[in-house]
């Protein structure tokens, strides 16, 4: 319950924030690693906070991103047996025992999830987002994988598997968006809130107070 309180509490004037997530894994001379960072920076520079898991790799690379521009860089560091390093790149950091309620900070206060190439924390992440989106237990927000190349498989895989077999409709898919450049991101999430503005609508405030 802590944690549920800092986290609302710190948060809560973060906002418009975007949620990118990625491989930890990811050196600092990785493709991925710069393509993080790059996009962080045009984010922060369009006013909008970066969250990510405040840790190495992607996550650093979109911290660091943020940190030179001009909206802040938020890191939800999260305990681990073998202990996450928090990057040095936060301007608001905040620390997590419990997953779950790191997760509900990563989708409450978002307005977009950016999703890079990562393993099995970063799929966790992805599927939890569309998980509540497809359910309306969030409001609904764009979420963009980036690298056509690396997600493509994952999505002929729900095309060829998931709709034919009917475990979700090929509606479904709208959810997503995979683009591979930075300012392609920028412009799809300022396209998806062009006519309604950032702010939860009345339906989709009660919807959060209640995720």
């Amino acid at each position: 319950m802590a944690e549920f309180v800092e986290g609302t509490e710190r948060l809560a004037g973060i906002r418009p924030a975007v949620s990118m997530f990625g491989s930890s894994r990811a050196a600092p001379d990785s493709p991925y690693y710069a393509l993080g960072e790059r996009t962080a920076r045009l984010l922060s520079d369009a006013g909008f906070a970066v969250i990510s898991g405040g840790g190495p790799g992607v996550m650093e690379a979109a911290n660091k991103g943020a940190f030179f521009g001009r909206a802040p860089a938020v890191g939800l560091n999260i305990d681990l047996p073998r202990e996450q390093r928090a990057n040095p790149y936060q301007d608001v950091s905040l620390r997590f025992k419990h997953f779950f309620a790191r997760k509900v900070m990563f989708l409450k206060f978002a307005t977009a999830y950016v999703v890079l190439p990562g393993g099995f924390g970063t799929l966790d992440e992805l599927f939890e987002a569309l998980t509540l989106v497809q359910t309306r237990k969030t409001r609904r927000m764009p979420i963009l994988l980036m690298g056509q190349a690396f997600w493509a498989g994952l999505l002929d895989w729900f095309r060829g598997r998931l709709v034919t077999e009917g475990m979700i409709q090929a509606t479904d898919l709208d959810l997503l968006q995979v683009l591979d450049e930075p300012q392609q991101v920028v412009d799809a999430i300022f396209a998806y809130y062009e006519k309604r503005g950032f702010e939860p609508l009345p339906e989709e405030r009660e919807v959060l107070l209640n995720l």
